[in-house]
């Protein structure tokens, strides 16, 4: 749990079902007694029954997993009607099987941050959390997203897109080297490669072809990695994320101990507000809804680039959303319910 607790009554047990990437269990109750899943609770019956989302057919389902286990225990603390649902590429068959009246979306990635679920959800008429179909769409698609912070004159690096069909290593010259190879469409750095020499490029590149049928060649931007989450489409307080490479990649996101997270970010007054500033413009440049986490890079001159928007942030215990919303005052369990709220 992430912050201050409230008090209140003690959760069940828990059974562990399965393992997250980092081989720890993923902790969800099953067979809450009648009594505890109809109980008014703090909050009463005004969300109904909400259906917690998780899993999903990406390369990111145990994180989802892991992020969807967090927020049913915290709902289920705050003595909410929560069910966990696990998720394949079959949303509408569980939609009908489950009459839930609103979805809290823990879903990661292909699937859960595309706009396909909000679709079906939409379809469904059920009210969730999170950005919309389109949002989620274009936050989704780098190049697009990208193409939009442009747009509202959001500094983003220098960046060129490869077809899967039809590319030229050469035209990375425009760019130079070292740069940063990744898929057009994929979450938690998945894919992701540093290229150092044009020499090792084409293999980056067709490790993101693994992916879809766009890659993304970006300037690297040497300097420091902030975050800047998003709630109630206000930003929270930066985040510095240090790392032993210098690189935010998937082991550093979910398997490096040795990742440190400074909050509030130690950086100069001016430059800490406009991240928050940049945070909040990326968030609504996309037409995202509630909340969200922008990553950005600071270089070596104090000049901010943004990187993405992921409208779906992890909410594990080593999330970055959760640690900007403990940073306020917000524990775990009223994140989940502040979030819940926006979808009212």
């Amino acid at each position: 749990m992430i912050g201050k607790e409230r008090k209140g009554p003690s959760p069940p047990a828990l059974r562990h079902i399965g393992a997250g990437p980092d081989g720890s269990p993923l902790g969800v109750r099953l067979g809450e007694p009648k009594v505890r899943r109809e109980a008014e609770g703090r909050h009463g019956s005004r969300f109904g029954k909400i259906g917690v989302l998780a899993g999903g057919p990406s390369n990111e389902r145990g994180i989802s997993l892991r992020s969807g286990a967090a927020v049913y225990n915290a709902l289920l603390s705050e003595g909410l009607d929560a069910i966990f649902l696990r998720v394949k590429n079959d949303i509408r068959n569980v939609i009908a099987a489950n009459k839930i009246d609103v979805a809290f979306i823990a879903l990661h990635g292909r699937y859960g941050e595309d706009g396909t679920v909000q679709q079906a959800l939409e379809d469904a008429d059920i009210p969730y959390t999170g950005s919309g179909v389109e949002a989620s769409r274009l936050a989704f698609d780098k190049v697009a997203s990208k193409e939009a912070f442009i747009k509202n004159k959001i500094p983003v690096p220098k960046y060129i897109v490869f077809e899967k069909e039809k590319f030229d290593v050469n035209e990375a010259d425009k760019i130079g080297f070292p740069l940063v190879v990744k898929p057009q469409s994929e979450g938690s750095s998945i894919g992701l490669s540093i290229v150092k020499e044009k020499k090792f490029l084409r293999t980056a590149i067709d490790k993101t072809f693994q992916y879809g049928e766009r890659s993304v060649l970006e300037e690297y931007v040497a300097g420091r990695e902030l975050t800047v989450g998003i709630l109630d489409d206000k930003s929270l307080p930066v985040i510095e994320i240090v790392t032993k490479n210098n690189v935010y990649d998937y082991e550093a996101k979910y398997e490096d101990s040795t990742t440190r997270y400074l909050v509030p970010a130690p950086i100069d007054k001016e430059t800490y507000k406009e991240a928050g500033r940049l945070g909040s413009l990326s968030h609504s440049a996309l037409g995202c809804r509630s909340f969200s986490r922008v990553d950005m890079i600071m270089d070596n001159y104090g000049k901010i680039f943004v990187l993405e928007v992921n409208t779906i942030p992890g909410m594990t215990g080593r999330s970055l959303l959760p640690k900007a919303a403990a940073a306020i005052g917000l524990c775990f369990r009223e994140l989940c319910v502040k979030i819940l709220e926006h979808s009212l």
